[in-house]
């Protein structure tokens, strides 16, 4: 049962330190209550309070993590709605392997999944992890394949069968690899939790109905094993989509624990097209782990975006470093563009620039993040603080063209630059990045 607020103050040390964070104890606890800190966060929280406290203040989602450094992680989520706080660890992507394909096509897929990365705003991303499917009869060729992939690919597997023994096996010739075995039902789960933990693996628990699923992970909790993911059942995708929105609100808003874990979903149609709506539904709608059954760089491409998009702090933009990058190859009589070090801003400057043919300079300010008329607004892009960049990023000894380009947004901050800037030439460059390339013809070629 969840503790009050005031229940929990009633065993923090009650000195109001604020080394937490918060300004009293009571404050703290209403954070603890809510799932919104840790108790370790508590300097002084006593040994009583460790025992009692400890379990209450872990966050409604548990944390699940795989690989062999224990580096991917999923779960931890304390809130519905990112704006709230933010979501903690995003939904992993993995592709499906299946012993019956052709052992030329098992090689060229797991080639493809070791080697795909595509850079988004300065991140390089991934697939995370490799299926592995038995749909044989032979839980040794089964097992030979499981640790193909993992030799091959070095990413922690989702490894899915039937047949129990033949899981064990695979549990085990991938030992430490921190892989997922799914799944338990009620009738497997002695053999599977035995397996999983034995070789250091998580394990997927499932069952018909709702009920099975939540039944069977309370009982693996309570025999000491929770290090779960819940494959939860569905038909539709209007009923995964109610299905995961049900189970993630029962966990945080009514500490549900049974439902208190990531979720595993296997996409299966055939059809790209429902088969991209259903994952895109499990990134927005809490999603854990999304098995896709090919791998196609386009679909990838587009999921990898949405998940970025939907798992970047809303209240940290992605910021790039703030100092003065080169485009191509300037020297002295190039253009000095500026812009500010939100990294959509920088990356779509910075490719126009480049698309135009043009060498330049770009001075990117700190601006926290912020786009060019929000930094402008927040007092964070100003003339004054544009010049102070150019001058200690040292463009006035890189430059002899003195020439400025501004971004057009702030056209009217142009006038304060040339104060802060002597002898250079101010131009006011396009509002859209799209026109970089025209106004570099026009105003800047030659």
């Amino acid at each position: 049962m969840a503790l009050s607020g005031l229940e929990i103050q009633k065993l923090l040390p009650k000195t109001n330190c604020k080394e937490c964070g918060s300004n009293t104890c009571l404050a703290f606890a209403m954070k603890l209550a809510g799932k919104k800190a840790k108790l370790s966060e508590c300097p002084y929280a006593s040994d009583e309070a460790k025992r009692v406290l400890g379990a209450a203040s872990e966050p409604p989602v548990k944390s699940i993590v795989f690989g062999p450094e224990r580096t991917l992680k999923l779960g931890e989520e304390t809130v519905l709605y990112r704006h709230e706080k933010t979501f903690v660890n995003q939904t992993l992507f993995a592709v499906d392997l299946r012993d019956d394909e052709d052992e030329a096509a098992i090689a060229s897929k797991l080639a493809r999944i070791r080697d795909w990365t595509v850079v988004r705003v300065g991140k390089t991303i991934g697939i995370d992890m490799v299926s592995v499917t038995q749909r044989g009869r032979d839980g040794a060729k089964f097992a030979a394949l499981a640790k193909k992939a993992w030799e091959t690919a070095k990413k922690p597997l989702v490894l899915r069968s039937l047949d129990p023994d033949a899981l064990a096996l695979a549990a085990e010739a991938v030992k430490g690899s921190g892989s997922l075995l799914v799944a338990a039902a009620e009738a497997s789960a002695g053999k599977l939790v035995a397996a999983a933990r034995d070789n250091g693996h998580s394990l997927a628990v499932t069952g018909s109905t709702l009920d099975e699923v939540c039944a069977l992970s309370a009982r693996l909790k309570e025999e000491g094993f929770g290090e779960l993911v819940l494959q939860l059942p569905a038909l539709s995708l209007s009923e995964r989509y109610q299905i995961n929105s049900i189970a993630r609100r029962m966990a945080i808003k009514e500490n549900y624990r049974p439902l208190g874990y990531p979720f595993l979903r296997y996409l299966e149609s055939g059809d790209f097209l429902e088969d991209s709506a259903a994952a895109m539904v499990e990134v927005c709608k809490y999603g854990g782990i999304v098995v896709l059954p090919e791998f196609d760089a386009a679909q990838l491409v587009a999921l990898a975006t949405l998940r970025l998009n939907v798992f970047t702090d809303p209240q940290k933009p992605i910021q790039v470093e703030p100092k003065v990058y080169s485009i191509g190859e300037p020297g002295p009589k190039s253009p000095v563009f500026v812009t500010t070090n939100f990294s959509l801003t920088y990356f779509i400057v910075s490719g126009e620039i480049e698309n135009s043919g043009a060498s330049a300079w770009l001075v990117i300010p700190e601006c926290e993040g912020m786009s060019v008329l929000t930094a402008w607004a927040a007092g964070k892009f100003t003339g004054a603080l544009i010049a102070k960049a150019v001058k200690e990023y040292g463009l006035e000894e890189k430059s002899e063209s003195r020439t400025l380009v501004i971004p057009g947004y702030v056209a009217q901050v142009s006038g304060e630059v040339e104060e802060n800037l002597p002898g250079w030439k101010v131009l006011v460059g396009p509002q859209d990045a799209g026109d970089i390339e025209s106004f570099v013809k026009a105003r800047l070629a030659g």
